[in-house]
C-alpha cells in the first residue's frame, strides 16, 4: 500500500509539473502573441498615417487639377473672343479696301471721263 500511495504521489506530482510546464508555455504563447498584437497595432497606426499623407496628396493634386481645368476653360474662352476679333478685322479691313477701291474708281473716273 505504501508503493501505491508513493505511485500516486509520484503520478499528482507529474501531472502538476506537467500543467505548471503547460501554463508556463500557455504564458510564453500569451506574451508573443501581445507582443505580435502590439507590433501589428505600430505598424497599423503607420500604414493609416501614410495612408492620410497620400489621401492629402492625392487631394491637393485634385484640387490642382480642378484649378487647371477652370484656367483652361477661360484660355479657351479667350482664345475664342481673340479669333472671332481677328475675322471681324478682317472683315472690316476688306470692306475698307473695297471702299478705297471704290473712291479710287469713282475720282479717276470723274477726273479722266468726265
Amino acid at each position: 500500500m505504501a508503493s501505491t500511495s508513493y505511485a500516486w504521489e509520484d503520478e499528482a506530482r507529474r501531472t502538476v509539473l506537467d500543467s505548471h510546464a503547460a501554463l508556463g508555455r500557455m504564458q510564453q504563447s500569451i506574451a508573443n502573441s501581445h507582443r505580435v498584437a502590439i507590433e501589428t497595432e505600430e505598424i497599423g497606426t503607420e500604414v493609416v498615417s501614410e495612408l492620410e499623407q497620400q489621401r492629402e496628396t492625392l487631394l491637393r493634386s485634385k484640387q490642382r487639377l480642378e484649378n487647371t481645368s477652370d484656367v483652361l476653360d477661360h484660355s479657351r474662352s479667350v482664345m475664342r473672343k481673340m479669333t472671332w476679333n481677328v475675322l471681324t478685322n478682317k472683315l472690316i479691313l476688306i470692306l475698307i479696301i473695297i471702299l478705297e477701291i471704290g473712291i479710287l474708281s469713282c475720282t479717276v473716273y470723274l477726273k479722266f471721263f468726265k
